[in-house]
């Protein structure tokens, strides 16, 4: 993986792609992790990819296989089954059910369970998991097909049905579900349900892809979140298929980082923004889910893989120094160039008074906001800076500037993984995690009240 300024043998968005050619797959090849981060983190990822990857022996086509147990409730290998999961254990009231389907192949493999909504006003993971259902997902006529499928695939497309019924981020106590895990018998709301969802369903995973958008006042560019110092997290994470990762642990109590120090790989997706349905999102999603089941082996097929990804361990942000209503002009995905006007802030009440908020480097923009009141310090957006790699960045962006996303605009070429260029981004997360600037509390406890996920 090599950081370049420039490489032309990669067609430009508008080229006609050529056919895609399969080559033979190869195993335990293992991972290039030079140049992608600092070097602490570095060390950190090198050592917790030393070990090869290999199929584990409870998977080989000589173990016997059987049902999957969620509950009391059993599926039976080669069958598909839609059931209910109750979030609360209770004799009166109200139990909150949720739909879960499970997928559970004819052979061998692992438990991959992709949820959306652990938010109930984010709206691109429950569209995107019933889309994935679809008799078409597979192509023409096609659905998955569990006599094709080695493991157990589980859909959850809304986990916090109580908030998704009331339209609310959060929990019926006011408390942010994804904060809480694992959470425990005797306490609050969320922290019940939140036990019994890691106990139940979460803990029994090899694998989990947790699909999220922006929180509201906002909107994401597609990306994905993982724990790069974590083998198999780093390994799903790239599997996803798409260009921008962002290495973070995750908040405390959040999911991603509940199962990452339980052994379980979890990726976290975000894209889009909150009580929106997001076209392009939920597509990037679907294709990177799929890239995901394929590169485990779990179904069929050739995962597909970007160009190149930018390996981001820190980022800018972009602030108003006003206050007033805040117009930006360069959405999400933008790539912009060091001092470029972004948006500006105008204040009715002093009509013919208009404040520019510029870019302080070249890069990125993954995050911007969409609601238009501020004041001075207010973040108004969320920059990559990108200082390797910018051409090969640049010959992925439309007619306007903004990046062509995997997914987004058909299968790309086939390339290895060898192939993908990794583009360092250093830095660090300001408030401890990607999102902790956006949130309300930038105490020393921001970690806890960040946005993310």
């Amino acid at each position: 993986m090599v950081d370049s300024q420039e490489d032309t043998s990669t067609p430009s968005a508008s080229e006609e792609k050529p056919p895609v050619t399969r080559p033979k797959r190869r195993r335990n090849q293992p991972l290039k992790v030079a140049n992608q981060i600092p070097k602490q983190r570095r060390m950190e990822i090198e050592k917790a990819l030393e070990e090869p990857s290999s199929t584990p022996r409870k998977w080989s086509r000589t173990s016997s296989w059987k049902s999957h147990r969620i509950g009391k409730k059993l599926i039976k290998p080669g069958t598909i089954r839609n059931l209910e999961f109750d979030l609360m254990d209770v004799d009166i009231g109200e139990s909150w059910p949720i739909p879960v389907t499970v997928i559970h192949g004819i052979r061998p493999g692992p438990v991959v369970t992709i949820i959306g909504a652990l938010h109930g006003n984010e709206l691109v993971g429950p569209l995107a998991l019933t889309y994935l259902q679809s008799s078409n997902i597979m192509g023409e006529g096609q659905a998955i097909d569990p006599l094709t499928v080695a493991g157990t695939i589980r859909i959850i497309p809304i986990v916090n049905m109580p908030a998704y019924r009331r339209r609310m981020r959060y929990m019926t106590d006011g408390r942010d579900l994804n904060r809480f895990f694992p959470g425990k018998e005797d306490s609050n709301t969320t922290s019940r349900v939140a036990n019994r969802l890691w106990n139940e369903l979460f803990s029994k995973s090899d694998h989990i892809i947790d699909l999220h958008t922006a929180a509201l006042g906002r909107t994401n560019m597609p990306q994905i979140r993982a724990n790069l110092a974590n083998r198999n997290s780093n390994r799903v994470a790239r599997s996803f298929g798409i260009e921008v990762i962002l290495d973070s642990q995750g908040p405390k109590g959040s999911l991603r980082r509940t199962a990452d120090e339980n052994g379980i790989s979890c990726i976290t997706y975000e894209g889009g923004g909150s009580d929106e349905a997001d076209p392009e999102s939920i597509q990037i999603a679907l294709y990177g889910i799929l890239n995901v089941l394929r590169s485990l082996k779990v179904i069929p097929g050739y995962p597909s893989r970007p160009r190149f990804r930018l390996l981001a361990s820190g980022s800018v942000w972009l602030r108003s120094d006003q206050g007033g209503l805040l117009d930006v002009l360069t959405p999400a995905g933008s790539f912009v160039e060091e001092g470029e006007l972004v948006a500006t802030v105008s204040d009715p009440e002093f009509p013919g008074l208009s404040m520019e908020i510029r870019t302080p480097t070249q890069g990125l923009i993954i995050c911007t906001a969409t609601h238009p009141f501020v004041t001075t310090g207010t973040p108004i957006g969320h920059l990559i800076p990108i200082k390797k790699g910018v051409k090969t960045v640049q010959k992925r962006l439309d007619q306007e500037g903004i990046l062509v996303l995997s997914g987004s605009d058909g299968e790309p070429p086939w390339r290895d993984d060898e192939e993908v260029e990794d583009i360092s981004v250093e830095g660090e997360w300001e408030g401890g995690s990607p999102d902790a600037e956006w949130g309300e509390n930038h105490s020393s406890a921001a970690e806890e009240e960040a946005d993310e996920g």
